[in-house]
């Protein structure tokens, strides 16, 4: 019975760090892409433009999640016509980590040799095809940096249990916690581990092996 509601959940908490991550990175990557080129020193200078959505940006990223996802309980309700449920916490999650994915890609896309950058544009190229190359060339750390917002979103996605999002998080709160089962709090916290461990270790080798064919 608890191996059942551990698979289940463990089933939630994919389902909701998966399309997180998807839509994170769907609206967080043109983001950080934004921020990168309209740097002081880049090739869209654009100060002002970036010192605002900068400032954004690093207020979105202030909130704690939990409260972030109390004051997104009406968006939710709003757009899937409910508030409790890993469908649910799917746009709280996704909107918290746009602003984090935005500014790790951004910090990616940096590490882009300057001279590199200078050379595609002496060879006539615009500056929608200097972009694609900045993004072929930090694609290890790009991918890196999706691996830790998916360690992050599951974090998260357990803490959402607390507001009754489903997944690991909910099952311990819910039934291991507020039930004094601590066998399941115990085998929800191992197989959130677990998670962690699968994602790094796969996320590693996939770095790895981007750096060796670079």
């Amino acid at each position: 019975m608890i191996f059942d509601m551990i698979y289940d959940s463990t089933l939630e908490t994919i389902y909701m760090v998966f399309f997180s991550c998807v839509l994170a990175v769907i609206f967080g990557l043109p983001l950080g892409v934004f921020l990168c080129i309209t740097r002081e020193d880049s090739i869209l200078p654009m100060p002002l433009t970036n010192k605002v959505l900068g400032a954004i940006v690093n207020t979105a990223r202030s909130f704690p999640f939990i409260i972030l996802i109390i004051l997104l309980l009406p968006l939710s309700r709003l757009i899937i016509g409910t508030s409790i449920g890993s469908t649910a916490a799917i746009i709280p999650l996704s909107i918290s980590a746009i602003p984090f994915v935005a500014r790790l890609f951004e910090g990616a896309l940096q590490e882009v040799d300057k001279g590199l950058i200078e050379a595609t544009l002496s060879m006539g190229a615009n500056k929608l095809t200097i972009v694609k190359m900045m993004i072929a060339e930090s694609l290890p750390s790009l991918s890196n940096a999706l691996i830790i917002t998916t360690i992050s979103l599951i974090g998260y996605s357990a803490m959402a249990g607390a507001v009754g999002a489903g997944g690991l998080g909910d099952l311990a709160i819910r039934i291991g916690y507020q039930t004094y089962r601590p066998d399941v709090l115990f085998y929800s916290v191992i197989t959130i581990i677990i998670l962690v461990q699968i994602i790094q270790t796969g996320g590693d080798l996939i770095v790895k092996k981007l750096r060796k064919n670079k």
